[in-house]
C-alpha cells in the first residue's frame, strides 16, 4: 500500500471532470469582514483518525479560520485511500474501498476540491495549513508503512515547496509536520518542525506513543523542538508553524485549543 500510482479509475475519472467543469475552486467559507481577509488553503486527507483526517483537528482548524474572518478552500487527492479501517475495532476492511477527496467532503460540507487544482493556484493563497490524522502518513505519504523510506505525494511536496519559496505561512499539526520534513529537511536550512514529545513518557505526565515521529524529523534533516499542549512552534525564518494536537493522549477541548493556537500563529506569518 502507498501514495495512490495513478492507475485509471472511472469513477475517479468522473470526480475529476465534474470538478474541472466548476472552473474556480469551491469556497468552503468566505469572509464577510470589512477588513482584508485571508486566503487559506486546507488540506486533508479523508475523514477518521485511522485513515484519514483527524476529524477533531480538522474542524478545529475550519472553525479557527473561520472565527478570524478567513477565506478557505479545501483539497483533498482524487484517488483511492491506502485502506479503511473500521473505526470501532481498529480493523481493516478488506473489501471497502474509499476514495480520499469524497471522504473529506463530509468534513467540509461537499466544498473540497481535488488536491491538483491547489498546485496551480499557491498564488491565490496567503496560507496552507494541514491537518494530522492517519492521512497525513497513509494517503499523503507512506510514512505509516514504510517510515524513514517513506515516499511524499507526488503533488504535497512541490505545494510546499512553493509556498515556503513565496514565504507563505505553513501549517501543520499531529503527524502532518513529517510531511514538511520530508519535503523540505535536507534543502531548507534550520528548519523547525514539532509533533510535541520526543518520548512516549513526556515530562508533562502525558502518554505519547507516537513520540518516534520526532526521530524522524530529524533523519529527514529538519530539527525538532519539544513543546507542550500550550504552545504551537513557529519558525519565523521560514514561515513554519506546527502543533501537537493529538499527538499525545489529550482531551478534545485542549487539542481545539492548541490547533488554535497554531492557526493564530499562521495568521500572524500570513
Amino acid at each position: 500500500c502507498g501514495v495512490y500510482d495513478g492507475e485509471p479509475n472511472p469513477q475517479l475519472d468522473m470526480l475529476s471532470l465534474r470538478h474541472s467543469r466548476r472552473g474556480a475552486c469551491r469556497l468552503l467559507h468566505r469572509s464577510f469582514s470589512s477588513q482584508p481577509s485571508k486566503n487559506v488553503a486546507v488540506v486533508l486527507s479523508g475523514c477518521g483518525v485511522y485513515d484519514g483526517s483527524e476529524i477533531t483537528e480538522a474542524v478545529a482548524t475550519l472553525v479557527h479560520l473561520s472565527r478570524h474572518g478567513c477565506t478557505v478552500k479545501a483539497f483533498a487527492p482524487l484517488q483511492p485511500q491506502m485502506h479503511t479501517i473500521d473505526h470501532t475495532t481498529g480493523e481493516e476492511m478488506k473489501k471497502d474501498t474509499r476514495n480520499v477527496l469524497v471522504e473529506s467532503a463530509r468534513i467540509t460540507r461537499g466544498a473540497v476540491e481535488p488536491l491538483d487544482m491547489l498546485d496551480t493556484y499557491v498564488e491565490e493563497f496567503d496560507a496552507i495549513i494541514f491537518p494530522g490524522g492517519f492521512g497525513a502518513a497513509k494517503n499523503l505519504s507512506t510514512f505509516a508503512t514504510m517510515g524513514m523510506d517513506c515516499g511524499i505525494h507526488p503533488k504535497v511536496k512541490p505545494i510546499l515547496q512553493k509556498f515556503h519559496a513565496a514565504k507563505k505561512p505553513i501549517g501543520l499539526c499531529c503527524i502532518a509536520p513529517v510531511l514538511a520534513a520530508k519535503a523540505l529537511g535536507k534543502s531548507v536550512p534550520n528548519l523547525e518542525l514539532t509533533v510535541g514529545s520526543d518520548v512516549e513518557e513526556g515530562k508533562d505526565g502525558r502518554n505519547w506513543p507516537h513520540a518516534g515521529a520526532a526521530g524522524a524529523i530529524s533523519n529527514f534533516g529538519a530539527t525538532h523542538i519539544v513543546t507542550s499542549m500550550d504552545s504551537a512552534h513557529v519558525d519565523a525564518n521560514n514561515f513554519v508553524v506546527t502543533a501537537a494536537a493529538y499527538m499525545c493522549d489529550a482531551e478534545p477541548h485542549e487539542v481545539f485549543d492548541n490547533v488554535g493556537l497554531m492557526v493564530d500563529e499562521v495568521l500572524k506569518l500570513a
